[in-house]
């Protein structure tokens, strides 16, 4: 009874003693659908917004994510020269429509704002349905659904609208009216760092310029704001950069304004299409070894669901800047359906309807545990190496035999797992992947094995 009450102690002690891998993970995660409802709030405030590359719609986005975050905001002026590229001219628009000649509006930016064609130039102007058309984008093969098209770097206008829509159409002249502005201002993104023991970074990115879509573009925003939000409240090992940037040229304007940044990343995630009912989807960094690619691999090996493993390919969203051949960093992606790979990519399809609160909360979820691991992940030396030690005049092993764990809810397998394998260079992570055992478990024997002075930190 005395060895057992003393086993107890130990864990209770330990599990007090850090306060990621007990408390804040697991109220964390036992709170994941709280959290879940949460980020779907936040996500239908966000969603009417007109946003892109650049804009108002961008602060006003930003804006009410400081309401939950510290976020600092920067803006990069137009023109500024980034490696390859240029900050484009600001775009801004209040309103769009087309009327026929009896001045019914039958495309109204107001009920949408994927009917015009992001960055658009300004037009009042009349004219009849062969000169509209050259302006009017369609998808036939989702009749129903208005696409999502962009004009960044190409000055024009445009409209866009379901086939169906535009299959009424009639001969008839046509009122066209964009009322948007294309000049010298900035492009705004948002950042918010958290410093840990260790300078050190764990990046999160994710895009905030898509408009009224919430799988592709608001998922990301939304699980990275809580994910801030909940480090916020922690001591953690290592700082945490979270970048809330415009798609492509975002990233590569961060990182042409932070190059002196760079050698402190170890790990970093881009957040996308994180809160459809797909399989979690992990695209690996480009070597596709690093830590971050065994971590993330490590949990959804573990998650008792099906999953998705995808090598680095050089398209797609950010991680693409970040690994790009002069910096080649260690970022992968963790989503649910890839991008491109689910009907409702890119057009009003991709709505509050399609996003559900339980793939927010398990899609959060799993990037709390990807955190977990990561801190976590650490070297010891075995400090009795010659055989087993003797474990039962300790209170780590049972005395009566046919148990699996012993009354202190320790694994003994994971217990001589971590003795066998600790020798200065297996990570916990690694004794993790040998075993076929969550890295929790490694990770709490480790711990009673250190604290019996079985164990020595090496780093």
């Amino acid at each position: 009874i005395f060895t057992i009450l003393n086993s107890y102690i130990l864990v209770i002690n330990l599990k007090y003693e850090n306060n990621l891998d007990s408390e804040f993970y697991v109220d964390t995660i036992s709170n994941s659908q709280k959290f879940g409802n949460e980020m779907h709030e936040l996500m239908a405030k966000l969603f009417p917004i007109c946003r892109s590359i650049t804009g108002d719609g961008v602060r006003k986005s930003l804006s009410i994510l400081k309401n939950h975050i510290d976020l600092e905001i920067i803006e990069v002026k137009s023109g500024t020269q980034v490696f390859d590229w240029t900050i484009p001219k600001e775009w801004n628009i209040t309103d769009a429509y087309i009327k026929n000649s009896k001045g019914e509006k039958i495309v109204d930016f107001q009920k949408s704002n994927l009917h015009v064609l992001n960055y658009s130039i300004p037009i009042n102007n009349k004219m009849n349905l062969d000169k509209l058309k050259s302006h009017l984008f369609t998808n036939p093969n989702q009749p129903d659904l208005i696409p999502y098209l962009t004009t960044y770097y190409n000055e024009k206008w445009g409209f866009c609208l379901s086939h169906n829509q535009f299959l009424k159409l009639k001969e008839d002249e046509y009122e066209v009216f964009i009322d948007s502005t294309l000049e010298i201002g900035s492009l705004t993104y948002g950042e918010y760092f958290k410093k840990g023991k260790l300078d050190d970074e764990i990046v999160i990115t994710c895009y905030i310029c898509h408009p009224s879509m919430c799988n592709d573009n608001l998922s990301g925003t939304v699980i990275a704001t809580f994910l801030a939000k909940i480090l916020s409240n922690i001591e953690t090992r290592y700082s945490y950069r979270f970048l809330f940037i415009p798609e492509t040229i975002g990233a590569i304007t961060w990182l042409s304004k932070n190059e002196s940044k760079l050698k402190n990343i170890k790990h970093g995630l881009v957040i996308t299409c994180a809160g459809d009912s797909g399989n979690l989807t992990y695209k690996k960094s480009r070597k596709g070894d690093h830590e971050i690619d065994k971590a993330v691999q490590n949990v959804l090996k573990n998650s008792s669901s099906d999953y998705n493993i995808e090598d680095f390919f050089p398209s797609g969203s950010d991680e693409r800047q970040f690994c790009s051949p002069a910096f080649d960093l260690p970022f992968g992606s963790l989503m649910r359906t890839r991008y491109g790979k689910f009907s409702e990519y890119h057009t009003s399809a991709d709505n509050l309807n399609f996003v559900k609160a339980e793939f927010l909360a398990d899609t959060f979820s799993k990037y709390i545990e990807v955190f977990l691991v990561l801190e976590n992940n650490l070297k010891f030396k075995n400090l009795n190496p010659k055989c087993e030690p003797q474990l039962g005049k300790r209170g780590l092993y049972r005395l009566i035999g046919g148990q699996k764990d012993n009354d202190a809810g320790i694994d003994e397998l994971a217990l001589f797992w971590v003795l066998n394998q600790s020798d200065g260079k297996n990570s916990l992570l690694d004794i993790s992947n040998k075993s076929n055992l969550s890295f929790i478990k490694i990770k709490n024997s480790a711990d009673v094995l250190l604290k019996a002075n079985l164990l020595e930190m090496i780093n």
